[in-house]
């Protein structure tokens, strides 16, 4: 469905900016201590919404509330107005302090934690007001109920109201640290792997199937760790525990981590970024999308060498 925004009947910027906390939280309550006022008031002025748009805006659940299509809408409709009014606010006031607000960002774990996190301070020190939140999850985040603004995926989502678009091809490889290959011995050949052991997921916690790579290496490994954290496997290979199937770009040239069969075995997988087509274009949100894309240009040799 569809609305006539121009005739909708909201004359009050605060419905707007009352429903956006709602969204933005996803939960009345919390909504309620952002914005200071009670539960009560919260829940009768979106009550008040409803009614004047004709259309249930938000599903009440157990763990908070939902946006419902209708809901979606219009919440993409009041960030517009509220990036105008802002923008307009720093033109008159002839000050422009770029893109502010928060930005949730889903992504994988090693993305995450290996190229997002250590570079974040580039883009805090470019624009001070713009606050990202990364949620590094291995499952596959819902942005359309808004647990998050933009994502980094593992594989491309159906066609739908989404933007999607490829970020990176990235490259899998064995690692094992010095020292465990020295005690358990050096593997210079696909056969040597069968007497050594292995540092892995989790197998019923891996939400993503991309993530399961390692028996399409070596079949039958013997796994001697598993975690569903891909830095604690990381650290544990680091710490001599065994191989493990590792990103490239989370390797640093002096990790001591030596790569293994590097000529023979490699996986790829690839990066997709998905966003709500309605919200690409928001200053807060081009902001973002501009750091993604300048950390794979940094780090291509890492993410996927030749």
């Amino acid at each position: 469905m569809h609305w006539g925004y121009a005739n909708m009947p909201i004359t009050n910027w605060d419905d707007l900016r009352l429903f956006l906390a709602v969204g933005r939280a996803g939960g009345i309550a919390a909504a309620a201590r952002g914005l200071r006022v009670d539960h009560s008031t919260v829940v009768r002025r979106l009550a008040g919404l409803e009614e004047a748009m004709g259309a249930r805006l938000a599903d009440r659940l157990p763990t908070g509330v939902r946006l419902t299509g209708a809901g979606m809408e219009l919440f993409a409709h009041a960030e517009r107005i509220e990036a105008e009014a802002k923008a307009a606010d720093l033109k008159l006031g002839g000050v422009d302090e770029g893109p502010t607000g928060t930005v949730r960002l889903a992504t994988p774990e090693a993305f995450g934690s290996f190229l997002v996190a250590p570079g974040v301070h580039l883009l805090h020190a470019r624009y001070p007001g713009l606050c990202l939140e990364l949620v590094p999850e291995g499952r596959a985040v819902s942005l359309s109920r808004r647990e998050a603004d933009i994502g980094v995926m593992l594989a491309r989502p159906p066609r739908g109201r989404l933007h999607t678009r490829k970020l990176a091809d990235y490259r899998l490889g064995l690692y094992a640290s010095a020292g465990y290959l020295e005690r358990a011995g050096h593997v210079k050949r696909m056969s040597d792997l069968a007497g050594h052991a292995f540092v892995s997921y989790i197998d019923e916690l891996v939400g993503i199937p991309q993530l399961r790579a390692l028996e399409q290496v070596v079949p039958g490994a013997n796994v001697v760790f598993r975690s569903s954290s891909v830095v604690a496997q990381h650290n544990a290979v680091a710490a001599g525990m065994g191989i493990g199937l590792l990103h490239g770009f989370a390797v640093s040239p002096d990790a001591q981590l030596v790569p293994i069969l590097e000529d023979q075995i490699a996986v790829y997988r690839s990066y997709w970024l998905v966003m709500h087509s309605d919200q690409r274009n928001l200053p807060r949100i081009s902001a973002v999308l501009r750091f993604l894309d300048e950390i794979i240009s940094a780090n291509r040799d890492r993410i996927a060498p030749l």
